[in-house]
């Protein structure tokens, strides 16, 4: 038996974070009953369905890297109709979701896959997996800045938010700086920066748990290496 969220992102379907919308969107369905949040499934015997098609397991796992634009967001649906990361990866032979999110107007690295473990604990604080940004921040970058960022910052949710930050270029009117984390959470990088007296002009993602986006243009994507996907797994407990 396996919770219902789980058993939606093992079979590429969405991340689990994404099955509980759609479960509270009643668009899914164990044996022709609308799903419940928490509720379990039989593997072996029990049929799912979202939106009335039939899910299963996926038989293989696809992992690539996408180098996000601007102006894009970072979901598979949108109902405002605005451009989304799924318009970018047609071509993939088989459906992915992101893991994790960028906001709307940030670019960079976002990694794809329809492997729903991996998915699920590279976006959880306990592995503490490494995100590099660089941001265009509003006005002078100080060293008293980033001891701030790096002491702890109370965010919108109520939780401390943190990060490792080096400035690269600064000026009167706009500073250029890297901020080194171990979460995601919603708009952290913009809520830090703006609660020292800075806020973000411009944002993209250099990193993410080791994969970069050299040599791939905005807007283009590439499967991740063997190599690169035995990493990732490694870093989480998987192997």
């Amino acid at each position: 038996m396996i919770r219902i969220n789980k058993y939606l992102s093992i079979c590429g379907v969405t991340s689990r974070r994404g099955a509980e919308k759609l479960i509270e969107q009643q668009l899914v369905t164990i044996n022709d009953h609308a799903a419940q949040l928490g509720e379990m499934v039989d593997e072996s015997s029990d049929v799912v369905k979202v939106n009335g098609a039939q899910v299963e397991p996926v038989s293989q796992h696809v992992y690539i890297v996408l180098n996000k634009p601007g102006q894009v967001m970072t979901t598979l649906h949108d109902p405002f109709k605005r451009r989304t990361v799924r318009h970018l990866v047609k071509k993939v032979r088989q459906r992915v979701y992101p893991i994790g999110r960028l906001d709307y107007d940030t670019e960079g690295v976002l990694l794809l896959t329809n492997d729903g473990e991996l998915a699920y604990r590279l976006t959880h604080p306990k592995y503490e997996i490494l995100r590099l940004y660089e941001a265009r921040v509003k006005g002078r970058f100080v060293q008293a800045d980033a001891d701030r960022i790096a002491s702890g910052i109370k965010l919108e949710d109520g939780a401390i938010g943190r990060a490792q930050v080096r400035t690269i270029h600064q000026s009167k009117e706009s500073s250029r700086v890297r901020l080194v984390l171990t979460e995601g959470r919603k708009r952290e990088v913009k809520q830090l920066c703006k609660a020292v007296g800075h806020p973000v002009l411009k944002l993209k993602r250099l990193e993410f748990a080791a994969i970069t986006t050299t040599g791939l243009a905005i807007g283009k994507w590439r499967e991740l290496t063997v190599a690169e996907v035995k990493n990732l797994k490694s870093m989480v407990g998987l192997i």
